[in-house]
């Protein structure tokens, strides 16, 4: 098999992952997944591609992780490996998208207006 590899996004953070033939190996930015997110959820998160397809210790991720937060970032991983799994076998499509893990996560930070301290939050109003 020749290297797998596959884009995922979440708000501003970006997973490059190149996939190849292994034992189950995920090093993120040259550290390993568990050292470089600390909660125990997260690790779910990264691994729940992996789950569903039964593929756990078949294949190697090395992953360019940019931006965000540690969540975002976890979920922008999830996303691009479910993508490389997609690319390897097309079988696994159908679990995972029922799962929804091939959707891109829309939401996005909304911009700061002019005139007003926060995105939404208005100035208090003084009537005199």
């Amino acid at each position: 098999m020749e290297v797998i590899n596959a884009l995922g996004r979440r708000k501003t953070a970006i997973a490059r992952i190149y996939v190849t033939e292994g034992n189950g190996n995920i090093t993120i930015n040259g550290r390993d997944y568990k050292d470089y997110f600390s909660l125990a959820t997260l690790h779910y998160v990264v691994n729940q591609p992996l789950a569903v397809t039964e593929s756990e210790g078949k294949y190697d991720i090395k992953v360019n992780l940019d931006g965000g937060g540690i969540t975002g970032q976890a979920e922008a991983l999830r996303l691009a490996i479910s993508r490389a799994l997609c690319k390897i076998d097309g079988e696994y499509r159908p679990a995972l998208k029922a799962k929804g893990f091939l959707r891109r996560d829309p939401r996005m930070v909304e911009r700061k207006k002019p005139g007003q301290p926060k995105a939404r939050k208005r100035f208090q109003f003084s009537k005199r």
